[in-house]
């Protein structure tokens, strides 16, 4: 029996879920200004995937890069469901500026 695939997908499922509060939080504390990171951390394990012996790990390491690389669009959508009240602002930061250039972009 070969038992890889389920690694690789219950690896990947989990890596997911541990994505979607990343991005949340991440938004939350930082804004978007974090992509950055994100597009680093993506060219990181991208490599770390091009240069692993394991195929299970190579796939765990290439599943991991994409998360990291589709999270920038999703930091960005982020900030739009935060200005739509959809998820809580941080009191400590400013959302007048996103808010005018939000309206404008929405009416």
């Amino acid at each position: 029996m070969n038992f890889e695939g389920l690694i690789i997908g219950l690896c990947t499922f989990l890596i997911i879920g541990i994505f979607h509060p990343l991005v949340i939080k991440g938004e939350y504390y930082f804004g978007k200004a974090i992509w950055i990171w994100f597009l680093i951390l993506g060219i990181i394990f991208v490599a770390l995937s091009l240069f692993a012996k394991s195929t299970i790990i190579s796939s765990i390491l290439g599943v991991t890069a994409f998360c990291f690389f589709w999270s920038i669009r999703e930091l960005y959508e982020q900030e739009e469901r935060v200005l739509k009240g959809w998820y809580p602002k941080n009191p400590n930061r400013d959302y007048s500026k996103l808010e005018r250039k939000f309206e404008k972009k929405h009416k």
